[in-house]
């Protein structure tokens, strides 16, 4: 029996990431999805949205199908 996975190759929040310090963020996705470590990759609110910024993955755990996040923000577009 297989186990369905999800290969991702930005982070889109949809506003449910949780900031633990200045620039860590956590996000807790359904399903078990696969990210790349330790690499710079995009941020963005929806998949079809602006480019929020750019972050490192440091950790993903999977447990009771769902995915956890956790990323360091390395840079953060804005419009000011």
């Amino acid at each position: 029996m297989g186990m369905p996975l999800e290969l991702n190759t930005m982070i889109v929040t949809k506003g449910k990431e949780t900031r633990l310090e200045e620039n860590l963020f956590t996000l807790v996705k359904e399903g078990f999805r696969l990210y790349p470590l330790e690499i710079p990759i995009e941020v963005k609110r929806t998949i079809d949205g602006d480019l929020i910024g750019v972050a490192k993955i440091k950790k993903v755990e999977w447990e009771h199908n769902q995915t956890t996040v956790h990323y360091q923000l390395i840079a953060l577009n804005s419009t000011n």
